[in-house]
């Protein structure tokens, strides 16, 4: 700290002696902003107006014991924080003992010796001032690392979507898939009343279930007529093409549970796997509902958006086969309550 910083230091001195209070000016005026006060209350109204940087508090006041002016400091939010050194012509171990347990940061004794004071006083306003900025350097250093965080976070966001609409874009008939799909997922976790991270890990999820058709041909992607055996099974092959793509995200390894596992079927059918019942993670489970719905209430080339009576029955018809049936529920829920049938392609 230096001395031109040290000048600048407001220190409130609370003695009801007028004499130390001289001689506490006398030795610190020309160190420090000095300031003496004759009663506690007159010392706990000049903290509550200028908040100074160190009180000089005798235990013994005109109008009131010292410990009191000090717990009442201690006591305010505001002023808790501010150092105080306590004063007493008490010698014994048990003054110093008291003080330091009501929360005085150090004790000088009187009668003064003057170097003894400046040196505590110096060195109290040293740790204050250092502690002072470390605090404001702690808030700084984590504003910084939360705007890293959140740009982090943007940048993800923004490269998954970019992701999404370049896989949605092979498909001529299936442009917002992904997307769909992810916010179906997350309605499902909304209603079976998953957190707000687990929501929107799934909605990820979701937006990348499909990445693996980037290693599949547009040819069979966009093929009108019906897929040969040879090209559904290459279809079949971007699960694990997106789940091998996905395992390069070493900080998010679940993505490669809804690229791998979303055609898995309920009753062991499904692929690439044949995983059956709860073996099929369960984020892949509400994902397969979610998937299932989208191609129902989306064009394609051989038909138009089925009707939401449809949809709905062919859902249920899925239960226990191909949906885990708590799943398949909460979206029988969500199409109930879409009277107006708004969820499907637009």
């Amino acid at each position: 700290m230096q001395m031109e910083q040290m000048r600048q230091s407001l220190v409130l001195a609370v003695d009801g002696r007028e004499e130390d209070r001289t001689k506490l000016r006398n030795v610190l005026a020309s160190r420090v902003n000095f300031f003496g006060v004759a009663a506690g209350s007159a010392g706990l109204a000049y903290v509550e107006q200028k908040r100074p940087d160190l009180v000089l508090l005798a235990d013994e006041l005109p109008d009131m014991d010292g410990f009191e002016v000090l717990r009442r400091i201690r006591e305010d939010e505001r002023f808790k924080d501010i150092p105080v050194i306590m004063m007493t012509m008490d010698q014994s171990q048990k003054a110093e003992a008291a003080s330091i347990m009501a929360g005085a940061f150090e004790i000088v004794r009187k009668p003064f010796v003057p170097i003894i004071v400046v040196k505590k006083v110096e060195q109290v306003l040293e740790l204050e001032y250092l502690h002072r900025h470390l605090r404001s350097e702690v808030r700084r250093q984590t504003h910084l690392a939360e705007e890293r965080l959140a740009s982090s976070q943007r940048l993800f966001e923004e490269t998954v979507m970019a992701l999404a609409k370049t896989i949605d874009a092979k498909d001529a008939y299936t442009r917002g898939h992904s997307q769909r799909v992810g916010r179906y997922s997350r309605h499902i976790a909304y209603k079976l009343g998953w957190t707000e991270e687990e929501q929107q890990k799934l909605y990820f999820m979701g937006l990348l279930h499909d990445i693996g058709k980037i290693g599949v041909p547009e040819a069979i992607i966009n093929k009108p007529d019906r897929l040969t055996d040879e090209e559904y099974d290459r279809i079949k092959e971007h699960t694990v093409i997106g789940s091998e793509i996905l395992e390069l995200v070493a900080e998010f390894p679940e993505l490669t549970i809804g690229a791998r596992s979303h055609h898995e079927r309920f009753d062991g059918t499904g692929y690439p796997d044949g995983k059956k019942g709860k073996e099929i993670p369960i984020y892949a489970r509400i994902i397969a509902v979610a998937d299932a719905y989208d191609a129902m209430t989306s064009k394609r080339s051989y038909r138009d958006i089925l009707p939401q009576n449809v949809v709905r029955a062919e859902i249920a018809k899925g239960r226990n086969s191909q949906f885990d049936p708590e799943f398949a529920d909460v979206m029988l829920q969500i199409i109930d309550e879409d009277e107006d049938y708004m969820l499907h392609e637009r």
